[in-house]
């Protein structure tokens, strides 16, 4: 168990409906992402395989990789990321600039999906990989409206969230996702293979500083 005291209390679940710092934290730790930056700010394939583009740059096809499963048990497929693309576009500012330019968003089949642009856009990568992209979550969640918080933690990354262990203003508990394959790059900044290397998570939450140091030591 890795017993780590945060910086803030995680009161938000949706990392559409906030911005705030923890919420991305938790985001990372139990959504992945399509595309995610190295330490070099460079835009990595997470959940993409591949790629190819159209020769008037208009079009851009994906295809997601192997292996990817939700917490409970569920395949990741396009349906799921063509929802929650969507719910980004309408909800972060980052979403709604990318968006702008796309004329069409649509699955193709199970493991590919396609954005087709109204013209050329030199920031598809890095719209897909920055801290604020969209996090993939299951349709039934991301196909809530939009005016609708999300409070079900459902995801595909490394940890799951044991929300019946939540205690809010205090704890939150993650395990780990059993059923995660992680990339075979070495982990590099927010990209590459997402190892967890511990079964259980514990954030703690103490405002006081006296009592978090005391607690440290």
């Amino acid at each position: 168990t890795l017993k780590v005291v945060v910086h803030a209390d995680l009161k938000v679940l949706d990392p559409t409906w906030t911005a705030t710092y923890i919420t991305t934290r938790f985001s990372y730790t139990v959504y992945d992402t399509l595309f995610s930056y190295n330490s070099k700010y460079e835009p990595t394939p997470q959940m993409v395989d591949r790629w190819t583009i159209s020769d008037d740059k208009l079009t851009w096809t994906f295809v997601l990789r192997d292996g990817l499963t939700f917490h409970d048990g569920a395949p990741v497929t396009t349906a799921d990321v063509v929802a929650s693309m969507k719910r980004w576009m309408v909800r972060i500012g980052a979403g709604q600039a990318f968006g702008k330019f796309v004329g069409s968003l649509e699955a193709v089949d199970a493991k590919t999906f396609k954005i087709v642009f109204k013209e050329p856009y030199g920031l598809v990568l890095d719209g897909l990989g920055s801290a604020a992209t969209a996090f993939i979550m299951p349709e039934k969640q991301s196909g809530k409206p939009t005016g609708e918080q999300i409070t079900d933690a459902v995801g595909s990354g490394p940890f799951r969230m044991v929300r019946e262990e939540w205690r809010p203003g205090n704890k939150v508990v993650f395990r780990r996702h059993e059923g995660y394959v992680p990339r075979k790059e070495p982990a590099d900044y927010l990209s590459g293979g997402k190892i967890a290397k511990v079964d259980r998570l514990e954030w703690l939450y103490i405002p006081d500083a006296n009592t978090a140091l005391n607690a440290f030591m």
